[in-house]
């Protein structure tokens, strides 16, 4: 067994219909984080709320490092306004959140939305209006913790989402 670099490792590139809109995340690393992610995943777009760190910050820089160049993004002010206008064109909102209408990720059939925004919520408050969300996902856990880290929670749904997508692929 040989350890590859990523010199020896060509990704088969492929973008999907999916979105992130981050709700007021604040810490950079998150920030910086979501690039990377979201990039790994083939999402199209990314945005985030004006207020939160922006790709100066040299937090954020050295967290995403490059891709930040291969992904598009955009901020955003007013977050109702940002949710109605990517329900207009034709996306269901997830919210990536525990509430009483929460469906396990696992349960939930993506491959049922041709677009699709997954929602995060900020750090400290989750999603600032969880009443502008189509559905809401949650991550089943299992030790005494209720939550995780918003970046982990993506990384997780977007695990779930593309591989649902790429199985129904494969069916066809």
């Amino acid at each position: 067994m040989k350890q590859l670099t990523h010199y020896d490792i060509e990704n088969k590139q492929k973008q999907f219909p999916i979105t992130i809109v981050c709700d007021a995340i604040r810490t950079p690393e998150n920030i910086g984080m979501c690039f990377r992610i979201s990039e790994s995943f083939g999402v199209e777009k990314i945005y985030f709320h004006e207020n939160s760190p922006t790709i100066e910050n040299r937090i954020v820089k050295k967290t995403a490092r490059n891709t930040v160049n291969q992904i598009e993004h955009d901020t955003y002010s007013n977050f109702a306004e940002i949710i109605n206008k990517l329900k207009a064109a034709g996306n269901t909102i997830i919210g990536i959140e525990i509430t009483d209408k929460s469906i396990n990720i696992q349960d939930f059939n993506f491959k049922n939305h041709e677009k699709i925004v997954l929602l995060l919520g900020s750090e400290r408050n989750g999603i600032e209006n969880i009443d502008l969300v189509d559905y809401t996902v949650s991550i089943p856990m299992f030790g005494r913790n209720s939550s995780m880290n918003v970046i982990h929670s993506l990384a997780i749904s977007l695990y779930e989402v593309t591989n649902q997508f790429l199985t129904n692929n494969r069916q066809e």
